[in-house]
């Protein structure tokens, strides 16, 4: 991920402007270029004056922080509308404007209906950027295309610790036990894709981007949206990576992902990393016992759990 335009949501508000300093932070450490879009949010009425005002809140910036600011309004209140402004910039900031509407419901958060439409990592910040991000916590599947996470991750902030996070998957053995297999089949299951997992992430912490970074890795068991949130909250990292497929709205809504819990639950900032969907020959991990192991560890070919959806 090669920052050279930051662009960054702001109503002009206190509250929003945690968004805009964490776009600063970033902007100074890749000594990028910062985009300034002004929008109201929800149903607020547009500020009297909003061209004047962005372009004073512009030139605050640029003299405080030495950064080259390009303020601009957004040309409507639709996606599209933002979809356009955010064109061509390499990191979209977001506040944490959660919807509770009907098109929220359907086809997810403005930051999912952003990564749709633009092949770009999205930050939705919810804290106050009291520093850069110190530590910072990434959820890592086993199937390949963690590395872009890790890598997205690494580049965002050098100096960051890493922990690289994944969780296996029980309902394998929820359904090993309702076949009646017996305690010692149940465990050797577990302790097979624990293996699997560690020489995964070893693999993923080996890898080039990540050696940047001080690296640790940590193996959860459950769900690995809930078992991500309770490990950042334990380590208490600013920040929580996850990849996203760029899935039609239909499937997100009817099968949902761990990047939409994570985005939901979560009260950290999260940073969306876009993932199109590969080919059904997508290559996937070999799975203890025969069949594969799919992201998340989800398993295919064995009457898997599905765990595979991001």
């Amino acid at each position: 991920m090669n920052i050279q335009t930051v662009a960054v949501l702001t109503d002009l508000s206190l509250r929003e402007g945690m968004a805009v300093q964490r776009a600063c932070r970033i902007a100074e450490t890749h000594g990028a270029q910062l985009k300034l879009v002004y929008m109201p949010s929800g149903a607020q009425a547009a500020l009297p004056n909003a061209r004047q005002r962005v372009a004073n809140a512009a030139a605050q910036i640029e003299e405080s922080s030495g950064l080259r600011v390009n303020p601009v309004v957004a040309g409507g209140r639709s996606i599209d509308a933002i979809a356009a402004e955010f064109a061509g910039s390499d990191l979209l900031v977001l506040p944490d404007r959660r919807e509770r509407t009907p098109m929220a419901l359907f086809a997810g958060q403005p930051a999912e209906r952003l990564l749709r439409r633009l092949d770009v990592p999205v930050l939705v910040v919810r804290s106050v950027p009291a520093d850069d991000y110190g530590r910072i916590l990434v959820a890592v599947n086993v199937g390949p295309e963690c590395f872009e996470v890790v890598a997205a991750a690494a580049a965002l902030e050098p100096t960051a610790e890493l922990e690289l996070f994944h969780a296996t998957s029980t309902l394998k053995e929820a359904w090993l036990r309702s076949a009646e297999a017996s305690e010692q089949s149940v465990r050797a299951y577990r302790q097979a894709t624990t293996r699997h997992a560690q020489q995964h992430l070893l693999r993923v912490s080996d890898s080039f981007s990540a050696r940047r970074n001080r690296v640790r890795t940590t193996i959860g068991r459950g769900d690995p949206a809930r078992q991500a949130l309770i490990q950042q909250e334990h380590t208490g990292a600013a920040l929580v990576v996850v990849g996203k497929r760029r899935r039609a709205a239909w499937f997100d809504f009817l099968f949902g992902s761990a990047a939409q819990r994570i985005l939901g639950w979560g009260r950290s900032d999260v940073l969306l990393v876009p993932q199109d969907l590969r080919g059904a020959d997508q290559p996937v991990s070999a799975a203890p016992g025969g069949g594969a192991i799919g992201p998340w560890g989800g398993l295919v070919g064995m009457g898997g759990e599905g765990g595979h959806v991001r």
